[in-house]
């Protein structure tokens, strides 16, 4: 498990996923065994990967990737660490033939997104991108009532998704300060849109093609603050097979 010291690796992949698995007594199989994780946490701050093994009694944990790349009992690679480097460390991983298992976005552009699931397919690995909205309750009785013709004919679609990015100045900043900076892997378009995407594709309409609103970034006294202007942005039209456009 690679960039566990990060917000979304240690709060939604480490506690609330691997922690909370191996308490529950692992998951049952259908022989009535029970898999139970065993994870290698992985960081470059030896203090605070150490620290977070001992406070979740992870036994195993190290800032050197490529020697815990060489492990043949660890058959599965789970990056949570920037976005730009993401690319480069699943190729190392599924050159090492190890499954891979990330946080979206896989890269910051499609032919970098592209060349890591080519060479996945090529190396016949399994891999696969962090989707999480798709399981939430909410969006579950969205697709229940879609498929059981509840909404009947739908002819347009608008979902609005948002919440509250705090600056740093009177309220504590929730985000570390590259996720606000594109040129950094971050901005509200490259690390939102795909979740809108999928939701908006999958779960709500399949719509032909989809436009998202963002907040615009802008300084102010030396903080980046999110103001209420809206731009849009219209994805290109995908059409799964089957699927009609509303």
């Amino acid at each position: 498990m690679n960039g566990v010291t990060g917000r979304m690796g240690l709060n939604q992949h480490l506690i609330r996923s691997i922690i909370a698995i191996r308490d529950s007594g692992g998951v049952p199989l259908a022989n009535g065994d029970r898999m139970m994780p065993d994870p290698i946490l992985v960081g470059r701050d030896s203090d605070k990967v150490e620290g977070l093994a001992r406070r979740f009694n992870v036994e195993r944990w190290t800032t050197d990737l490529d020697k815990a790349l060489l492990e043949p009992s660890d058959g599965i690679f789970f990056d949570a660490a920037t976005t730009q480097a993401r690319p480069s460390l699943l190729t190392k991983a599924i050159n090492a033939g190890k499954h891979v298992y990330c946080e979206k976005p896989i890269a910051t552009n499609l032919e970098e997104a592209v060349a890591v699931l080519r060479l996945a397919n090529a190396k016949g690995v399994k891999h696969g991108t962090v989707q999480d909205k798709l399981f939430l309750p909410g969006l579950k009785k969205l697709v229940f009532l879609r498929d059981s013709g509840f909404f009947g004919r739908m002819l347009s679609v608008r979902g609005e998704f948002g919440y509250w990015v705090f600056e740093g100045d009177w309220q504590e900043a929730q985000r570390p300060s590259w996720n606000y900076r594109s040129e950094d892997g971050g901005g509200i378009i490259l690390d939102m849109v795909c979740h809108w995407r999928t939701c908006s594709i999958i779960s709500l309409a399949r719509s032909k093609a989809s436009a998202v609103s963002a907040p615009r970034i802008s300084r102010s006294a030396g903080t980046r603050r999110a103001r209420s202007t809206r731009r849009q942005r219209t994805i290109p039209p995908t059409r799964p097979s089957g699927s009609r456009a509303v």
